[in-house]
């Protein structure tokens, strides 16, 4: 089944890359938007959402580009049968009106699946802005 390509861009009001960097490449930052538990190894990204006691899902995914400052893009390790266009990917830009910093998400879904992932996604980057007030 063809995926569907998902953008959502957020203005992040913080002037310092190294803050936001830290927020989308590192295991600390991911745990305080992204998953209840990230472990980095390399180029490995363990994510676990749950309490391991109890009902939890856990993904893994592989970098596989990434530009300190600039992007990080990884695949899920569930679809890297699929072709080479599907990946997930965080992206920041400044913007030259506010100096503010914009973070782009790239992601793929199936048809039935964009409403869903989007309103993941919009979820994360409200526990973004909840956790780290960006």
């Amino acid at each position: 089944m063809e995926k569907h390509k998902i953008q959502i861009e957020r203005e992040l009001h913080c002037r310092s890359s190294n803050i936001i960097w830290s927020l989308l490449s590192t295991a600390e930052g991911l745990e305080k938007w992204l998953a209840d538990s990230v472990q980095r190894n390399g180029k490995v990204l363990s994510f676990r959402w749950g309490e391991l006691w109890q009902s939890h899902e856990v993904r893994t995914a592989t970098i596989i580009k990434e530009a300190k400052d600039k992007y990080i893009r990884f695949r899920w390790d569930e679809d890297a049968d699929e072709d080479a266009d599907v990946y997930c990917e965080f992206k920041i830009e400044k913007s030259d009106i506010t100096n503010d910093y914009i973070l782009t998400i790239t992601d793929y879904a199936d048809e039935d699946d964009v409403d869903t992932i989007t309103d993941l996604w919009e979820n994360n980057l409200e526990q973004l802005h909840r956790s780290t007030g960006l």
